[in-house]
C-alpha cells in the first residue's frame, strides 16, 4: 500500500515559489472520506491559516457531498483542522510572518488508509517571474524535442 494521489494544486507552482514542504493529516468526517475516495476534491482555491491557539486550519477545500449520504452529510467548503505537531505549526507560523510568506496546499492523497495533505511555505511570484519560468520551460521543451 503506497500513496494514492487524489488532487494536485497545479496552479500553486505557477503562482508561487515553493520554499518548504510538510505533510499533515486532516481531520475529516466519515462522508468526507468516502467522497474523497471518489477523487472529486478541488484544492485550487484552498489556503491555510494558523489561529491564536496555534491550530492550523484549511479553508475552501471543496469536498462534494457523498452521493449515497443522508441528511447528516458534510458541508462542502467548511474549514478543516490540520493535524500537525506544535513545533511544526510554530515554525511555519514564524516563517510566514517574518518573511511575509503564504501557506498553501500542494496535494491531497491517501497514505495507507489515512488522508494526508502536503502543505508548503510559498512566496508569491510577480508577473516577470512567471514569464521567466515559462521561458525556461519552453526552452527545455525545445531541447528535449530536438527542435532548436
Amino acid at each position: 500500500m503506497g500513496v494514492k494521489i487524489i488532487a494536485k494544486n497545479k496552479r500553486a507552482f505557477f503562482d508561487f515559489q515553493v520554499l518548504e514542504r510538510l505533510e499533515a493529516g486532516v481531520q475529516l468526517q466519515g462522508t468526507e472520506v468516502k467522497s474523497i475516495r471518489s477523487s472529486q476534491v478541488r484544492i485550487a482555491d484552498a489556503f491555510i491559516t494558523i489561529n491564536e491557539n496555534e491550530e492550523a486550519w484549511i479553508h475552501n477545500l471543496h469536498i462534494p457531498h457523498y452521493s449515497f449520504g443522508n441528511i447528516h452529510n458534510h458541508l462542502e467548503t467548511r474549514k478543516r483542522k490540520l493535524l500537525l505537531n506544535k513545533k511544526e505549526i510554530q515554525k511555519f507560523q514564524h516563517e510566514a510572518k517574518s518573511k511575509n510568506l503564504t501557506i498553501i496546499p500542494i496535494s491531497i492523497y491517501f497514505k495507507k488508509s489515512y488522508v494526508k495533505i502536503e502543505i508548503a511555505l510559498a512566496k508569491g511570484k510577480k508577473l516577470h517571474d512567471k514569464r521567466q519560468d515559462q521561458a525556461k520551460k519552453d526552452a527545455e521543451k525545445k531541447i528535449r524535442s530536438g527542435n532548436f
